[in-house]
């Protein structure tokens, strides 16, 4: 009954929840149409993008390179980045299953991070700060959940398309400001632009979200979320941080590199292709026309739809 009442005072919760289970039949192009406009509110442009969001559903759709399957996938990704980067820059993996039955909770420490591998955001994370508290239970049902997710299937980022569903057990790390702080560098053809500082993400209330140029100079919009009342330092690694997000974006029409910063040492986070998937509005709107001139299209042989 209540999701009735809320489909009939939000229509477009409607029509993507019609799109989300009936329209995974339809072809990528018009699936991808149909959504940005319930989500953003306009047209998209496919042959002629502007827009961040707009150039990021094309990219979708006409930049599918295998390599970036292993981009995505959380296990694989670290591999990636040692090879670019030399060792020191991942954080150790404490094992990985293909189910949570699978796991031996015994040979993990008290403190852990277990992640799926095929998923993005924060769903198919668990944060364990004192293994005798947790709740097997919930923590299996949230995982396997994550596990069965198709990001491809949802929201046509084909890199997911093949990612093998997994679970990985990494080292849990904190840092200065008592939390793991997520800088996240929006980079064009190599070039870090902005960055993000994610803030008390899992905190059990709100995360904020700063952006910055690359002088470290706070930004005036948002995109999805808040900025933090109190202004995030930059960390001791900056400048090592700008370095590292060149190094990992090398070659790639666009890519958003996640970082951390633990004791004055850089870690490397994951590669994100479409970041909140293109669907996110920036407040003011003109930041969304500021990203996309960034970002300049590859040339491919394949006609715009």
């Amino acid at each position: 009954m209540q999701n009735i009442v809320t489909y009939i005072k939000k229509p477009k919760t409607l029509g993507l929840a019609i799109l989300s289970h009936f329209g995974t039949w339809l072809p990528d192009s018009l699936y991808l149409k149909i959504m940005f406009r319930l989500k953003m509110g306009y047209k998209l442009n496919l042959k002629n993008p502007q827009t961040f969001n707009e150039k990021l559903q094309w990219l979708k759709l006409y930049n599918r390179k295998p390599e970036y399957t292993q981009m995505v996938d959380k296990s694989e990704a670290k591999t990636i980045a040692e090879n670019i980067l030399g060792k020191g820059y991942v954080i150790p993996t404490l094992g990985v299953w293909d189910k949570f039955e699978d796991i031996d909770f015994n040979s993990l420490p008290d403190r852990f991070v277990l992640k799926t591998t095929n998923g993005g955001g924060g769903g198919g994370v668990i944060i364990c700060r004192d293994k005798s508290k947790l709740n097997l239970a919930s923590d299996a049902k949230q995982l396997k959940s994550s596990l069965k997710a198709n990001i491809y299937r949802n929201l046509k980022e084909w890199p997911y398309k093949n990612v093998k569903p997994r679970i990985i057990a990494e080292k849990f790390m904190v840092d200065e400001s008592g939390e793991l702080r997520d800088y996240k560098f929006y980079c064009f053809n190599g070039e870090p632009k902005v960055f993000l500082v994610a803030s008390e993400r899992f905190s059990g209330h709100r995360t904020y979200f700063d952006y910055f140029d690359m002088e470290g100079n706070h930004l005036p919009f948002t995109q999805g979320g808040m900025n933090n009342p109190v202004t995030p330092s930059l960390p001791s690694t900056f400048e090592e941080m700008k370095q590292v997000a060149k190094k990992l974006s090398h070659g790639i029409p666009h890519v958003r590199i996640d970082l951390y910063s633990v004791d004055e040492k850089v870690y490397f986070g994951e590669f994100t292709f479409f970041d909140s998937s293109g669907f996110e509005k920036f407040t003011p709107r003109e930041w969304d026309d500021v990203f996309g001139n960034w970002l300049n299209l590859p040339t491919t042989s394949k006609e715009r739809a």
